[in-house]
Order: C-alpha cells, then sequence, then structure tokens
C-alpha cells in the first residue's frame, strides 16, 4: 500500500504515551498506519501521514490521543465531495489565499 504523506510538521495530532493502554484500537481505524502496536505498546510511526480525520481519537477510550479533526486534507476532500467542487479546507476564507489549490 502506498502511504500518503502531507505538508511536515503541521498536523495537530498528539500521543500521550503515558495514557494509552496498548488496545490498539487506533492501530486498527488508521486509515494511513500513522499507529503501531509493538509488545503491548503504541508507537506513531509518522505523524506526517496523518490525514487529521479524528478516527484514532474517537476510538480512544483513555484519552491517549487527541486530533484537532476537521482542519487538515481530510476536510478538504470531504468539502469537495460536498460541494462539487476541487478539494478546499476553507483556510484562505480570511487571507485570500488556499493551501488547497
Amino acid at each position: 500500500m502506498v502511504y500518503m504523506k502531507y505538508i511536515a510538521d503541521v498536523v495537530t495530532l498528539e500521543f500521550f504515551q503515558e495514557k494509552c493502554t496498548g488496545c490498539g484500537k487506533c492501530v486498527e481505524v488508521c486509515p494511513h498506519g500513522v499507529f503501531l502496536l509493538q509488545d503491548k505498546k503504541v508507537f506513531i510511526t509518522d505523524r506526517d501521514r496523518c490525514m487529521e480525520c479524528g478516527a484514532c481519537a474517537n476510538n480512544c477510550e483513555f484519552g491517549a490521543i487527541n486530533v484537532n479533526s476537521g482542519v487538515g486534507c481530510a476536510a478538504a476532500i470531504i468539502n469537495g465531495m460536498i460541494t462539487g467542487g476541487p478539494p478546499s479546507c476553507d483556510c484562505g476564507v480570511e487571507s485570500g489565499s488556499n493551501c488547497c489549490g
């Protein structure tokens, strides 16, 4: 499987190792393989793979993951699908620029 990477060091994904129980739900639901379960511990393999969909945080019962979902590329793709236009995260509404275009 080919993994997409996004702009480096801009993702809002936070992982709190001390709260993680190693249940592996984040590994199971992440569409881009951001997480790895090894020896009953979860690790982030590459934060820049995260598309900020929020599936990991929504499925973590222990509050070990925080992500500001809906602000990144996932939001842009969904907005484009809903409006029938090109991907847009509406990042340029105030500034007039657009990081998606």
